[in-house]
């Protein structure tokens, strides 16, 4: 009895290590993901640059000469501007260029959807600290959560320690570039502001 108890669980493991060299020579290799297939999606930055550039096109092409209105300590200043220097009055804000390419290393950026503005906004700010040599220091965007379309959008720009100068593109209106210093107490203090309309 005791021997064929033996034999019996014999055949049940010789029969069971049979099985598993056959599953093993079928489909139970381990599967190889294909890198080329699966890749990871890379953050994708609004072309600031281009859509400027699109703006300007635009103004270009309209039907009135855009104005500028210079302030300078409460002294108010203003002009016609001719459309081939219309570029140079924003050329500040043209450089470096925004985009995925250029930038997607030093900034991060974050979607949320502002209730107060009834915008999404798409805001950007470094990932560390910038090198001197990169004087954008942060921007946004401000999208109609309905039509997706572009409603203003803000950059800000550090000249020197106590420097900056800030654009707000006010879409198919108007657009402002505005130095502010910093006294000795801290305190900002707005040396000189350009505002160009070219929307009645």
């Amino acid at each position: 009895m005791k021997i064929t108890g033996f034999f019996l669980l014999l055949v049940i493991f010789l029969f069971s290590c049979n099985q598993k060299e056959r599953d093993n020579g079928r489909e139970t290799q381990p599967v190889v993901k294909d890198s080329s297939i699966i890749k990871e999606e890379k953050p994708s930055f609004f072309p600031v640059t281009s859509y400027l550039k699109g703006q300007l096109f635009e103004i270009k092409n309209g039907s009135l000469n855009p104005v500028k209105i210079v302030t300078i300590k409460n002294k108010i200043d203003s002009s016609w501007i001719k459309m081939e220097l219309l570029e140079n009055e924003v050329a500040d804000f043209l450089s470096p260029e925004i985009d995925s390419v250029n930038m997607i290393s030093l900034f991060k950026e974050s979607k949320f959807l502002d209730q107060t503005l009834d915008a999404v906004t798409l805001t950007y700010d470094p990932i560390n600290p910038l090198p001197d040599s990169v004087l954008l220091k942060h921007w946004d965007i401000y999208i109609n959560p309905e039509t997706g379309e572009v409603k203003r959008l803000y950059m800000l720009k550090k000249l020197s320690p106590v420097i900056t100068q800030q654009l707000t593109w006010q879409v198919g209106k108007s657009c402002s570039i505005v130095t502010i210093s910093e006294d000795e107490k801290g305190n900002a203090v707005i040396e000189k502001e350009v505002t160009i309309k070219w929307s009645l």
